[in-house]
């Protein structure tokens, strides 16, 4: 083609972009109103980091978040092109059951500082949100590294000193695991002798707790790949319990947060976790005389330990945002799980026909310093109750703070909790 030819269609292809001048003044117009009506639009939305808000029973049931400086800069991008599993967003719905009113709120925060400039530097294409704990090879490759995916996420914190029961609760999760352990006591090397410690991930860092490491390392982008993540401590009696049917039952009933029940015989602090022998699995129980201001609430329903949870992905990405980065026993999570999965009393429960042993070993207890004629564990336990204390005020002062920004009295919401 000749160069006359193309320059004169190219002012071809401009001519006709021309409009008439009516027509350009109505488009002039259109954007005009678009943009007031956007800015308003926008006004009426506070930039709350919460994507959904059930008020029922005075709870907020997610706390999902979606670009928040305040964690850490651990944040999501939104990006049109990205996966429908990354950037689910709710309608806004509003139900009246039993009386009380839910609402759902669609509040969608467009990123902090950092995601902006990752957009404008980056091209969509590039971005990679979510990694793995996949082991890949050195050589070869890269779309030949794996022959299988695992499907599920397993942890435990363990110390050496309880070598022979991790190795036998990790002989009962299947090669659908990754088997990642969090070492508090610095010997991560020790292990070798087992054969599937060679394939497991080790994490080391003394005298820290699981949910320390949870915080850290098991971010939501992190474990996106795994169906459901069990984050175990390391004195359970599995000799009941195989993974591969816990979670049959937990898919078969419609499970998100769950745990094996808890062998009846031994010290138990709640009945909730109490295993039950005619069932597959419970969600409700019966507690000591005003233990439950409502019977579809912790500890009555919705409730179970943070000795042996297991997540769904999606329930996990709102619990890590609820846990606090300074408060490292998890103490009070127990508790507040609830708001994390709606209807909570249905989707939290406990597994009966997989159990466990509690074995009640106060291994990382011991990792404590003596204070003042205190022995190790004393210390460790008052920090416990400190921290639950602690967290306790957080979660009420958060949802204050968000009922007031939604113009909502929180005096009518906060006088159940």
């Amino acid at each position: 083609m000749e160069p006359e030819t193309v320059h004169r269609r190219g002012i071809l292809g401009c001519s006709a972009m021309v409009k008439k001048p009516n027509e350009t003044m109505r488009i002039i117009i259109t954007i005009f109103v678009g943009i007031i009506f956007g800015f308003f639009i926008g006004k009426s939305f506070p930039a709350l980091p919460l994507l959904k808000l059930n008020i029922s029973s005075a709870l907020i049931h997610d706390f999902s978040i979606i670009g928040n400086k305040s964690t850490g800069g651990s944040t999501q991008s939104i990006d049109a092109s990205s996966s429908s599993k990354n950037n689910r967003i709710n309608s806004t719905e509003n139900q009246n059951v039993n009386g009380s009113s839910k609402v759902y709120a669609c509040v969608i925060i467009f990123g902090s500082h950092q995601i902006q400039k990752v957009q404008r530097r980056l091209p969509s294409g590039i971005v990679a949100s979510e990694s793995d704990f996949y082991l890949r090879r050195l050589w070869g490759k890269p779309s030949e590294d794996l022959t299988s995916k695992p499907k599920y996420l397993v942890t435990f914190t363990v110390g050496y000193d309880q070598m022979n029961n991790i190795d036998a609760a990790v002989k009962k999760f299947s090669e659908n695991f990754t088997v990642l352990l969090f070492h508090y006591d610095g010997r991560a090397s020790e292990w070798d002798e087992f054969e599937w410690s060679k394939r497991a991930i080790h994490v080391s860092a003394k005298k820290q707790t699981k949910w320390w490491y949870a915080k850290r390392f098991l971010h939501p982008d992190i474990v996106a790949p795994y169906d459901f993540v069990f984050i175990w401590d390391e004195d359970l009696g599995v000799e009941h319990f195989d993974a591969e049917e816990f979670i049959k039952l937990m898919r078969k009933h419609g499970l998100e947060i769950s745990q094996p029940g808890l062998e009846p015989n031994r010290g138990l602090t709640w009945q909730m976790t109490k295993r039950r022998g005619d069932r597959e699995v419970h969600k409700q129980t019966e507690e000591k005389p005003g233990w439950c201001s409502d019977p579809r609430l912790p500890p009555c329903a919705a409730f179970v330990e943070i000795m042996a949870p297991v997540f769904s992905r999606e329930a996990w990405r709102c619990v890590w945002h609820m846990i606090q980065n300074d408060l490292v026993h998890g103490w009070g999570l127990d508790f507040a799980l609830q708001k994390c999965v709606e209807p909570a009393h249905e989707k939290i429960g406990v597994v009966d026909a997989q159990w466990v042993v509690h074995q009640s070993v106060p291994s990382l207890g011991n990792q404590g310093q003596a204070e003042n004629g205190k022995p190790p564990w004393q210390g460790v336990r008052e920090r416990c109750r400190r921290e639950w204390k602690m967290f306790q005020t957080r979660m009420a002062d958060a949802e204050k703070s968000y009922y007031k920004a939604m113009g909502i009295d929180p005096s009518k919401f906060t006088a159940h909790h």
